[in-house]
């Protein structure tokens, strides 16, 4: 299928491999019985250029080239070859789609190569899990008990999983968030939970679980009763804080549908309640989706219209700045039509300096380079809709092969 390569892991797998010597070749000269013998570049560069020239290739590229032969597989299996990997500058992240709601498949877009590798996903069994990711890493957790979460690299296949969370052991709303540290590898798994007191809808119990990755346990860090507003699904860590939308029921700022909460994970003793941290949302939204940017916290929200909050007109990118939101764009309408019908909830996701929108109505993907400032459609999926009530989701990830859970 046009656009579509399959995606074959070489990186682990020896058994696949057909090593070829590509150290010399044999060429027919003009007169067609002439040899001329032409020496490799490759027999004259040590292997520590040759490690540093394949580390800035795109990382699909990284995994061809193990294939290549057998020295090539070796320095891209090294130690030193994945500690160069993480010095070298970021991927740009890549889209994961997923082709049907009831197996963990998909197709996941390189937007430097422009093209759609058909990935399957380890651990879970389809695509109605909570999802956050962060530097390579992608966290996992059902949608049934939320009890079974698992921390894995996409591209290597690595998995681990993770202690079953504290807290009550259902609620009606959850929102998970990850973090890790670029440095060091060990990384931050939050959960917040909200649940309804029982025959009051306006008080809901708000609480956040954190995990660390380098002792490996869970610790409970706030229980809250909240009146007039509940948890969600929407959630982020930026530089050590917190972030998590929540929503009236009613007993709230009767202006606004939503607001932001921040909650100080690097310095809980000097966390007050969660009434003093709420955030005012930039206008009437119909959604919000949160996102790190280096270390920024940026929104993307469906902008509600002024007699009809709950219907969208159109989509705004905002960055957070000393609590308070600075508009960075708004999407032109030809990309905003582009979508066909836009439903006034949607998909959207991103890292680095790029963001990704879906709409769940169409696989659709188009991205926004908060670095150009530049729209632009990604290369058309493979997927197709096949039936009215499809939906189409996804999620945004760093391609690392250097980094595991």
């Amino acid at each position: 299928m046009a656009g579509e390569t399959s995606w074959v892991s070489h990186f682990y797998d020896d058994s696949r491999r057909e090593i070829r010597d590509w150290d010399s070749f044999t060429e027919v000269g003009e007169e067609g019985d002439k040899e001329a013998t032409v020496v490799s570049v490759d027999n004259i560069l040590p292997d520590e250029l040759v490690e540093r020239i394949i580390a800035y290739l795109p990382v699909a590229s990284i995994f061809r080239a193990g294939s290549v032969c057998k020295r090539w597989y070796e320095i891209i299996t090294s130690e030193r070859f994945l500690w160069n990997l993480s010095h070298v500058l970021p991927q740009k992240p890549w889209y994961f789609m997923f082709t049907n709601s009831d197996e963990p498949t998909g197709h996941a877009y390189d937007p430097i190569l422009r093209k759609w590798y058909n990935i399957e996903l380890p651990c879970i069994d389809n695509s109605n899990w909570f999802i956050a990711s962060s530097h390579g890493l992608v966290c996992f957790m059902d949608n049934g008990s939320r009890s079974e979460l698992c921390m894995c690299n996409p591209i290597t296949k690595r998995c681990r999983k993770l202690e079953e969370p504290p807290g009550f052991p259902f609620s009606d709303y959850s929102a998970l968030a990850m973090s890790v540290n670029r440095e060091s590898h060990k990384y931050t798994v939050a959960i917040v939970k909200s649940r309804q007191v029982p025959d009051n809808f306006f008080m809901w119990d708000i609480s956040i679980h954190l995990y660390n990755s380098e002792n490996a346990t869970w610790a409970t860090a706030l229980t809250e009763i909240l009146m007039g507003w509940r948890g969600g699904d929407e959630s982020v860590i930026c530089n050590g804080v917190l972030y998590f939308l929540v929503y009236s029921t009613g007993g709230g700022m009767p202006d606004s549908r939503h607001a932001l909460i921040s909650y100080n994970i690097s310095n809980r003793s000097s966390q007050g309640s969660l009434r003093r941290n709420f955030i005012p949302v930039p206008c009437s939204l119909t959604c919000g989706r949160l996102m790190n940017l280096k270390e920024k916290l940026v929104m993307v929200g469906g902008i509600g219209k002024q007699d009809r909050p709950d219907i969208i007109k159109g989509i705004g990118i905002w960055v957070l700045n000393d609590q308070k939101w600075e508009e960075i764009v708004r999407m032109p309408h030809k990309y905003f039509q582009g979508f066909g019908e836009l439903d006034d909830v949607f998909a959207s996701s991103g890292t680095d300096d790029i963001i990704y929108i879906q709409s769940y109505g169409s696989p659709a993907l188009l991205t926004y380079d908060m670095n150009m400032k530049q729209w632009k459609w990604s290369q058309k999926c493979p997927i197709s809709k096949r039936f009215p009530l499809q939906l189409f989701t996804g999620f945004c990830f760093e391609p690392r092969l250097e980094i595991s859970p």
